[in-house]
């Protein structure tokens, strides 16, 4: 038995060397088929020209990539795939082969009972399908992200469309492309990865509509009152409502962000704020006498509403009218806010504190021409039945107005530098003259007064001379001051019979006494010689006199004030500098004795 056995392993060490020995340069039987060759029995040099003749999976499978409606065919071999038919015959020539003697025997017994599979070795050079899908989105879909945005040029605003970013994310795709080449798969359709990038500002149509819409037609400042005052229409142009144009970015909820268009108001509030004054219509107080009998005022002209302009509320409208579609609604109403008389028909002399007269002046102006004459009468009217508030200045010059023949001023005499001209207003001074001795004797201070450039025989009658004012709009103002706790209601009368002007200040007494001093005449000096002028309109020997001889001089006049006894104005000093003042004559052209 054991002879059986020993002769039974020498049988078998036998058939094992025979079996190496006849395929000791070929593949083992049992090694399976690659691509429908089978590779048993042959040597590896006839395997690898079988396997090189046979392997064309490189060049016919095919792979689709696709991006939309796009798509770009590439052969596997394209795509850097190849067949290692070395290395995969040697993988199959090395099967059996690869252990020990023993391990070598059962393996080979193994491939001979059961098989043994051989895959074969595939390279792939991934760097030539990068290459490829790198061309592809370059040329065909990578685009950069584009905000939509918003330039105005010659009056227009320009919306541009917004772009979304695309970029093929290549290491994602060869990914794919990888499995399916591993896979040895003959057709692949493979969509391409591709990264959206969205635009921070998707559009700006909007707001070029609104900017349009803005720069579309003048926006119109109107008033609809008929007072006759600057009517208007004011137009703001689109060149000017473009410098307004105000365009801010914002951010939406979403994270994305677009543009506001608004309006700055700097540019029309300026406008308005220099308009107002224009537009503004002061208030009219109603104008009283006192009668002395019931101590009560009687209305001698109604008091009317002032007007100021609103500026804000007006601009309240404005953005509206900017961004109006119609251009009849492209106008804007001017707001105005009412200003009240201080004195209305319905105050009281109580109200007021007024209670009696409390001084009265009355100056002379005899010998005056008519037109003169008339001119008194004129001016005068202007300061009847006034009301000036405690603590409040009086200016002659703001009540008097204008003084021009529109105002119903005549022609008449007035000194302007050192000569007698003929003017429009000669005789206002007859009435400033009346309300300083008024304000004098009634002990108000006195804040400007000017004396005429000569001594003037009208204003010397009673108070003798350095009593006078002149007023000379705007330069020259009379100016006082209501010092009482009481309302100051003054009134003026003419009269034409006795060339007589009166003022009389109505009020409350404040127990005031006045002493004047004076006048104190110094540095007196003698008249000059006459002086002749040519007018063309008088006849040879024709002589017309229009001003007199006048010596120059100092004057000064001295005032103290008492207030129940107490001085609360000492020894007030009033100075009067009068030039000497030559007799002066119009004579005809050609008169030997023109000098001037």
């Amino acid at each position: 038995m054991v002879a059986g056995l020993v002769l039974l392993f020498l049988v078998l060490v036998m058939l094992a060397a025979g079996y190496q020995f006849l395929h000791q340069d070929e593949i083992f039987p049992g090694v399976s088929t690659i691509f429908d060759i089978d590779l048993a029995g042959m040597t590896r040099q006839e395997a690898i020209t079988a396997l090189s003749q046979r392997f064309e999976y490189a060049d016919q499978a095919t792979f689709t990539f696709r991006y939309g409606d796009r798509i770009w065919n590439y052969t596997a071999a394209e795509l850097g795939v190849a067949l290692d038919v070395e290395a995969t015959i040697n993988a199959a020539y090395n099967a059996g082969r690869s252990g020990g003697m023993l391990e070598n025997l059962l393996k080979q017994l193994d491939i001979w009972m059961n098989g043994y599979p051989v895959s074969p070795v595939i390279t792939y050079n991934q760097s030539q399908a990068e290459r490829l899908l790198a061309e592809i989105a370059t040329s065909a879909i990578n685009r950069p992200v584009l905000d939509s945005t918003l330039t105005i040029r010659d009056g227009k605003a320009i919306a541009t469309s917004s772009q979304i970013g695309r970029s093929v994310d290549v290491a994602a795709t060869l990914g794919v492309l990888r499995r399916e080449v591993l896979s040895l798969s003959t057709h692949s359709d493979i969509t391409l990865a591709v990264n959206e990038t969205p635009p921070l500002v998707w559009e700006t149509d909007s707001a070029a509509e609104q900017i349009n819409l803005m720069l579309s037609a003048p926006v119109k400042f109107v008033i609809s009152s008929d007072d006759g005052i600057n009517q208007g229409p004011w137009v703001t142009q689109t060149d000017s409502l473009e410098q307004m144009l105000v365009i801010e970015p914002v951010s939406h909820d979403d994270g994305t962000a677009g543009y506001e268009v608004s309006i700055s108001q700097d540019q029309a509030r300026a406008f308005l704020s220099e308009l107002a004054p224009d537009l503004t219509i002061q208030p009219v107080n109603a104008r009283f006498i006192f009668d002395d009998e019931t101590r009560q005022l009687e209305v001698i002209e109604e008091s009317t509403y002032g007007r100021t302009l609103d500026v804000e509320s007006t601009l309240a409208q404005f953005e509206d009218a900017v961004f109006a579609p119609d251009p009849a609604d492209r106008r804007v109403e001017l707001v105005f806010q009412e200003i009240p008389p201080a004195f209305t028909e319905d105050t009281t002399a109580a109200q007021l504190g007024i209670t009696e007269l409390v001084v009265s002046k009355t100056t002379y102006y005899y010998g005056s021409t008519a037109a003169r004459r008339s001119n008194i009468q004129v001016a005068a009217a202007n300061f009847h039945g006034i009301v000036i508030a405690p603590g409040a200045e009086f200016s002659f010059n703001e009540w008097l107005g204008d003084v021009s023949p529109e105002t119903g001023y005549e022609e008449g005499l007035i000194i302007v530098g050192n000569q007698t001209i003929t003017g429009v207003g000669g005789g206002v001074c007859q009435v400033a003259t009346t309300a300083f001795q008024t304000a004098f004797y009634g002990g108000y201070p006195i804040n400007e007064r000017l004396e005429h450039a000569y001594r003037v025989s009208y204003y010397e009658h009673g108070e003798g001379p350095g009593m006078d004012a002149t007023v000379y709009e705007p330069i020259v103002d009379f100016r006082f001051t209501n010092d009482t706790p009481y309302h100051l209601l003054i009134e003026t009368y003419v009269n034409p019979n006795n060339s007589t002007i009166t003022w009389k200040f109505y009020s409350t007494s404040m127990n005031r006494r006045v002493v004047k001093e004076g006048p104190v005449i110094k540095n007196q000096q003698p008249a000059p010689p006459p002086i002749y002028r040519a007018n063309a309109a008088l006849s040879p020997g024709q002589v017309k006199q229009v001003d007199y001889a006048m010596g120059g001089s100092d004057v000064y006049v001295y005032r103290t004030v008492y207030q129940d006894e107490q001085i609360i104005i000492d020894h007030e000093e009033f100075v009067s500098h009068y030039m000497p003042w030559a007799a002066q004559f119009e004579v005809a052209s050609g008169d030997a004795r023109i000098n001037r």
